[in-house]
């Protein structure tokens, strides 16, 4: 069983900048693929960006390429989405998952078994 939670979330202006984490907990070894998604209110779950255990691999949406970088710390069993230059339409519930059976798992979500509870964010114009 694996436990996610993010964190990170909050109220920022247009044009400003959120560093989401997102610490797995688990009772086995941690190798496995992430991503980040997010739902917005009226809208279906996107996906946001994905990573491989390695970080060698990295995929993210058209809509937040160029502003948005996930990254993963292993040794603390972390993954983080660093958010530049955010827009009113990144207000949403940001998710991160996590597939644990993959080395790698892209923007399908139901590629990823878990899920963590989400975190609330907020551009204002």
């Amino acid at each position: 069983q694996v436990q996610l939670v993010e964190s990170g979330g909050g109220l920022v202006q247009a044009g400003g900048s959120l560093r989401l984490s997102c610490a797995a907990f688990a009772r086995t070894s941690l190798n496995y693929a992430m991503g980040w998604f997010r739902q917005a209110p009226g809208k279906e779950r996107e996906f946001v960006a994905a990573i491989s255990w390695s970080g060698g691999s990295i995929e993210y949406a058209d809509s937040v390429k160029g502003r948005f970088t996930i990254s993963r710390d292993n040794a603390k069993n972390t993954v983080y989405l660093q958010m530049n230059s955010l827009k009113p339409e990144d207000t949403a519930i940001y998710y991160c998952a996590a597939d644990t059976r993959m080395y790698y798992s892209g923007k399908n979500p139901e590629a990823y078994e878990h899920w963590g509870q989400g975190t609330q964010v907020t551009v204002s114009s």
